[in-house]
């Protein structure tokens, strides 16, 4: 029987899915039963177990004795329950990495600390061929409102969709009375990722759960004064600059529920809890409750509210405006009991070059290259769809003619660029304003 390290090996050693699959079925036919490396997998791919450490370092020095991974588990409790954090973590894991070998340490238990086994498997391969074996991270994912106009009736919550990143706190309670040590809290993107660089939500959360009675994971978005300067901070693993980041929290769920994937209680209710722990916030400058309101889409005053909102989304440079059923329960899945209402904005700009299209666009126009003046802000944005095949053909066929030409644009919102030059999310051809240069009409 392999040991686990050797069953990592054996997948890093060729790429192709099929054969990592393969591998580990025949590692479900051993005898005796191999459950040290599936309980391995599940505590390095299970998004919701966390070590609170960021460095593990590389076992260079002679072999230890090795490590029964039994003993690794009971040890590694504390940096679960974070019993064991600062020096303490830091003289656990060398104490482990001394009494291992060389590749029991640097190919399985270093990599389960670091929560990436490296070897090309995810929890979606091992689940496929080892069912529940590890939990799935999901939340409550909207569908667009465009595509489900039926779904458009009745009351509503409506509440602004911000132009940031989708983050879930995980605030697990302290239930060591004596220790006084605040809450463990973990910011994870919408599909289990870990955040590292908002330390200062983490801690404002940990300090506003001293008095709340559950864990919670609240579900919200994080926002900056600029969002690509925010997805900056995202994607750098650690030492970001992110001290301006708001997390706007716009549900509520019990952690027992969220992990189950389900949680009963409707939508509003949910809301009116939320509302119950703002309180809790209060000393807490980089975390907001987002606002609601309600409406009823049957009356001509709900949609004139829901028109209203959606304007002012397109105003003030925001995704859109969400649109959620009341009664609606909390689902780990995409549904249509929230829906996503886009903003519509349209520009006029002037062509000032074409571009080739490429792929089944190749001989024909690709993209529109657009520049011109729009509330003060110069924009520029390569146009690349709402063309008909005819348009396509009938433009490169005559390309020079149409620079100059003013053209109608529809687009979500207006975004802004690292250079701080401005540019349009979603762009598409609507028509020519006119028929000769800088003609508007």
């Amino acid at each position: 029987m392999m040991q686990p390290w050797q069953v990592i090996q054996q997948l890093e050693s060729d790429n192709s899915r099929i054969y990592k699959e393969g591998i580990l079925k025949a590692l479900m036919l051993q005898t005796p039963y191999d459950d040290d490396f599936w309980q391995g997998c599940r505590l390095a791919l299970d998004h919701m177990v966390t070590f609170g450490i960021k460095q593990v370092p590389i076992k260079t020095d002679e072999d230890g004795a090795g490590m029964d991974f039994v003993d690794f588990e009971i040890a590694i409790n504390g940096l679960i329950t974070r019993t064991t954090t600062g020096n303490a973590a830091h003289d656990l894991i060398r104490h482990m990495m001394k009494v291992c070998d060389k590749d029991q340490w640097n190919l399985w238990y270093r990599r389960i600390l670091i929560k990436d086994l490296r070897c090309g498997v995810t929890e979606a391969t091992i689940n496929k061929v080892r069912p529940g074996t590890i939990p799935v991270f999901n939340c409550q994912l909207a569908k667009d409102a465009a595509d489900n106009e039926g779904k458009m009736r009745g009351k509503k919550i409506l509440d602004y969709k911000l132009d940031g990143v989708r983050v879930l706190a995980v605030i697990r309670k302290n239930v060591d009375d004596f220790s006084h040590r605040p809450a463990l809290v973990t910011l994870h993107s919408r599909n289990g990722k870990i955040f590292e660089n908002f330390v200062h939500i983490e801690e404002q959360l940990a300090r506003a759960a001293e008095d709340m009675t559950q864990d919670w994971v609240l579900d919200g978005e994080i926002t900056s004064a600029s969002f690509q300067d925010l997805m900056t901070q995202v994607h750098r693993k650690r030492d970001a600059d992110a001290g301006d980041a708001i997390f706007n929290i716009f549900d509520a769920i019990p952690l027992e529920a969220f992990e189950m994937g389900y949680y009963a209680l409707g939508q509003l209710d949910r809301k009116r809890d939320l509302k119950a722990l703002a309180m809790e916030f209060n000393d807490c400058p980089n975390i907001k409750i987002l606002d609601y309101v309600t409406a009823d889409l049957d009356c001509s005053s709900g949609k004139a509210l829901l028109d209203d909102m959606r304007d002012e989304a397109a105003r003030i440079q925001l995704e859109g405006v969400m649109v959620k059923d009341a009664a609606s329960p909390y689902e780990c899945k995409r549904s249509a009991s929230w829906l996503k209402v886009k903003p519509n904005i349209t520009v006029d700009l002037k062509v000032i070059d074409t571009e080739g299209g490429t792929g089944r666009n190749e001989g024909r126009l690709g993209a529109l290259v657009c520049e011109g003046l729009d509330n003060g802000r110069i924009i520029r944005v390569h146009v690349g769809s709402g063309y008909t095949d005819h348009l396509r053909d009938s433009i490169w066929s005559d390309r020079d003619s149409v620079i100059g030409q003013m053209v109608e644009v529809k687009a979500d919102v207006v975004t802004q660029n690292q250079d701080g030059s401005y540019s349009l999310r979603f762009p598409r051809f609507q028509r020519f304003r006119g028929f000769d240069i800088g003609e508007k009409i």
